[in-house]
């Protein structure tokens, strides 16, 4: 068979595929833009504005509508009144987290970073008072925040107002006062204990944000 007609047939079917099932899923779903197949509505979002494209769809459909980023439903709060009902007045309701299929064959569903639910709400709770126990929400935490935030700013005084990236050194300062609560210590930016810990970190989340670990 030609390859051309079998890549045609392929494209034909995965057209088809997004079609049925934007059709199924926008029944149920708030109103918003018609998706393209595929694609969803990432031709009409302006990338260089977003937050002025989100508004201007908040006018056509309401503070609550949906995008489709390609073939993923997405359900957008637009606007503090929408945001206020959902996290604060309704926010038992909201209070769930979203699955990631992968993580949930390793874990059974449990942890604090993977689990949703009853179990991530128990979970949270635990947590919740364990890190009160270690002192949270008290003076001793505050003071360590503070003294995280003056290594901050000496550490970013060390760039000499030159250009920079702060993304590394802004996502050391709460990981160093996470450490200094449950390991009574903090680390120097420099240390290479740490920086393998932030290493370690960061690949975990590029991992967990790559489309393949989230494939259910």
């Amino acid at each position: 068979m030609d390859p051309v007609v079998v890549l045609v047939f392929i494209f034909s079917c995965l057209v088809l595929l997004s079609l049925w099932r934007q059709s199924s899923e926008r029944g149920k779903l708030p109103p918003g833009p018609t998706p393209l197949p595929l694609i969803g509505n990432f031709l009409q979002i302006d990338v260089k504005n977003i937050s002025q494209s989100l508004t201007n769809f908040s006018k056509v459909y309401g503070p609550v509508f949906t995008l489709y980023l390609g073939m993923k439903p997405t359900v957008v709060l637009h606007g503090y009144e929408a945001v206020k009902e959902a996290l604060i007045d309704r926010g038992e309701e909201f209070a769930g987290r979203r699955s990631f299929p992968m993580a949930e064959r390793f874990n059974k569903g449990l942890g604090i970073v993977f689990s949703h639910g009853s179990i991530w709400k128990e979970t949270r709770r635990f947590t919740l008072m364990t890190l009160r126990n270690l002192g949270m929400g008290k003076r001793s935490i505050e003071d360590r925040v503070q003294e995280e935030a003056q290594c901050l700013v000496e550490e970013l005084r060390k760039t000499n107002a030159s250009p920079c990236d702060p993304t590394f050194i802004l996502g050391c300062a709460p990981c160093n006062v996470i450490c200094s609560i449950i390991f009574q210590n903090r680390f120097d930016y420099k240390d290479q204990d740490f920086l393998n810990f932030m290493e370690k970190l960061n690949e975990n989340v590029r991992i967990l944000s790559s489309p393949w670990f989230q494939v259910k």
